[in-house]
């Protein structure tokens, strides 16, 4: 087994990588997670996908 994380920060380019590299491996599992932190008044928001996949 692998693993791939992959990381962006808008959840369309999340999407569309995941996509891209789903279609090459043979998936076992897929989690996903948002994470979101403050600096002064701005959001910054994180999302990322932990791949597991047979290698």
């Amino acid at each position: 087994m692998k693993v791939k994380i992959i990381d962006e920060s808008h959840e369309k380019d999340l999407e569309e990588a995941v996509n891209n590299f789903i279609g090459s491996v043979n998936v076992i599992d897929i989690k996903y997670q948002v994470s979101v932190a403050i600096f002064a008044e701005e959001q910054v928001y994180c999302f990322s996908a932990l791949i597991m996949y047979k290698g």
